[in-house]
C-alpha cells in the first residue's frame, strides 16, 4: 500500500535540486526546519532581514506572492521587516501592491505577537491596544494590495485572520472567505485559517469546524494538499477536549489515514517548499489518535525535520514530536 509514498512503481520522490543540507541534527533527532527547507526561500528571508528591497524583488522571482501563502509567511514571521517595508510601498510603485502585501502580512503577524498566545482575560489592556492598532494597519494595507491585485488570494487569506482578530463578524469574514475561495477554490492555507474561524473559543459551534473540512476534503482531487485541512481539524478539536485521547477511535484513526493516503502519501503529491509542515501536521494528528499504519512512513520521510505549526499546539512542541516519532 505504501509503495504511493515514493511515487508509481515505488521508486522515491526525485531529490529537490533547492533543498537545504539537513543540519546537525539534536539529540532528540530533530532539527527545525528553516526557511520552507529551501535555498531560494533562505536566499529571500536573507535579504528581506537586510532590508535590501531590491534584493528582495529578486528573490522573490521563482515564487508567486499573491498565491503561495506559505512564502508569504517567512516574510511576515521575520522581525524587522516592518521597520523598512512602508518605505518600500510608498518608493516603489511598481511593486507597490507586493510591498503592501508583505506589509499587512507582516502587521498581521506583528499584532499577534503583541498580543501573545495568552487567554484573552491575561491581555493587557496595553497588548489590546497595540494588537488592534497593528491589525488595522494591517487591514488597510491588505484591502490596497487585494485592490490593485484583484487576483491574488494571499491579501484574503490574511484579511480572514485580522478580521477574526478585531472582531469584524461573521457576515464580513464570510465575505472574505468567499472571495479568497473564488480566486483559488483548494487553497489550504484559506480553509485551515477558516476552520480555527468556526472553532467554539471564537465565533463557531461544536463540530461545525470538522463538517467544514471534511466537505472541502470530499471536493479536492486525489494528491492535493488540502487533505491537511481534516488533520487541522482533529488537531483542533483535540486542542478544545477535556481529554487527551478524544482522537483514539477507530474511526477517527480510519479517517486520518484515508486522508492521509489521498493527499500527501499519494503519488501526484506535489513535494513543494515547505512540503514537510504538510506531513507534520499529520504526523501531530495521527499520533494524536494512536494510528500505526501511516504515521512511520510519515515520520521516516520527514527525517526528523519539525515545523513549529502544528506542534505549537503543545506546550512543549520539540519534545512531543519527538515522543510521538520514537512511538510511531
Amino acid at each position: 500500500m505504501f509503495d504511493k509514498l515514493f511515487g508509481r512503481g515505488g521508486e522515491r520522490p526525485a531529490a529537490d535540486p533547492h533543498a537545504l543540507p539537513v543540519p546537525r541534527k539534536k539529540r532528540s533527532g530533530t532539527y527545525p526546519l528553516r526557511a520552507l527547507g529551501d535555498t531560494r526561500v533562505l536566499a529571500l528571508v536573507e535579504a528581506a532581514g537586510t532590508g535590501d528591497w531590491a534584493a528582495v524583488r529578486a528573490a522573490l522571482a521563482p515564487f508567486d506572492l499573491g498565491r503561495d501563502d506559505q512564502v508569504l509567511g517567512e516574510l511576515a514571521d521575520l522581525d524587522g521587516v516592518q521597520d523598512w517595508i512602508g518605505r518600500a510601498a510608498e518608493e516603489d510603485k511598481e511593486h507597490r501592491a507586493t510591498a503592501l502585501l508583505i506589509s499587512g502580512a507582516r502587521h498581521v503577524s506583528w499584532g499577534w505577537e503583541a498580543r501573545t498566545r495568552a487567554r484573552a482575560v491575561d491581555v493587557t489592556p496595553e497588548q489590546w491596544r497595540v494588537f488592534r492598532e497593528r491589525l488595522h494597519t494591517a487591514e488597510e494595507q491588505l484591502l490596497e494590495a487585494a485592490e490593485l491585485r484583484p487576483e491574488w488570494v494571499t491579501p484574503w487569506r490574511r484579511l480572514l485572520t485580522s478580521g477574526r482578530g478585531i472582531s469584524l463578524g461573521r457576515t464580513v469574514n464570510e465575505a472574505r472567505l468567499d472571495a479568497a475561495l473564488r480566486r483559488d477554490p483548494l487553497d489550504l492555507e484559506t480553509h485551515v485559517e477558516w476552520v480555527s474561524y468556526l472553532q467554539p473559543r471564537w465565533n463557531g459551534e461544536p463540530g461545525e469546524a470538522l463538517a467544514f473540512a471534511r466537505a472541502a476534503f470530499a471536493g479536492a482531487p486525489e494528491g492535493h494538499r488540502l487533505g491537511c485541512v481534516l488533520a487541522v481539524a482533529h488537531i483542533e478539536d483535540w486542542s478544545e477536549s477535556d481529554r487527551d485521547n478524544c482522537l483514539v477511535t477507530p474511526e477517527i484513526q480510519d479517517e486520518l489515514l484515508e486522508a492521509a493516503e489521498r493527499s500527501i502519501l499519494h503519488p501526484d503529491y506535489e513535494r513543494r517548499p515547505g512540503w514537510q509542515q504538510d506531513f507534520n501536521v499529520f504526523a501531530m494528528a495521527l499520533s494524536l489518535a494512536s494510528e500505526r499504519i501511516a504515521l512511520p512512513y510519515v515520520f521516516r520521510e520527514l527525517g526528523g525535520a519539525l515545523t513549529e505549526w502544528p506542534w505549537r499546539y503543545t506546550e512543549e512542541p520539540e519534545k512531543m514530536y519527538a515522543r510521538a516519532r520514537r512511538n510511531a
